[in-house]
């Protein structure tokens, strides 16, 4: 009878080891996720002052929970559509040179999260990127 308390011990600590394992590399796993999802290409005119002028961006959003990878994909029409206007009401000085482009990637963001947070509740994109960005 002794043997058999042991092993069901044994058993029962191992299991419950096994658990406590599964549930800290769940936990270590939602931490670490990351993905990007890419939007198409946009194009649009924007002011150039006397001159038409046209803005091309490809842009990457990125996500940190699994869920959040859901939702943006599942609103990406109003998100192109929120970022087309952002982009069509810029200036010439809105978007020369690099640190006017850092400034307009914030914007963006915050167009993503506010479409985000009026969805879901929750910002869902943590960052973006502008992969490419031509003006002319």
């Amino acid at each position: 009878m002794k043997v058999v308390r042991k092993v069901a011990w044994i058993m029962l600590s191992a299991l419950l080891s096994s658990a406590l394992f599964v549930q800290v590399q769940a936990e270590e796993g939602a931490a670490d996720y990351v993905a990007y999802i890419e939007l198409k290409p946009f194009v649009t005119n924007f002011d150039g002052g006397d001159k038409l002028r046209f803005l091309k961006a490809e842009i990457t959003i990125q996500v940190d929970q699994e869920v959040a990878n859901h939702y943006i994909n599942a609103h990406k029409a109003q998100i192109r559509n929120d970022l087309l206007f952002l982009f069509a009401e810029q200036t010439e000085q809105d978007v020369k040179g690099v640190a006017a482009q850092g400034i307009l990637a914030g914007k963006a963001l915050d167009v993503v999260q506010k479409a985000m947070i009026a969805e879901t509740g929750e910002p869902q994109a943590s960052d973006l990127f502008f992969t490419s960005f031509v003006i002319q």
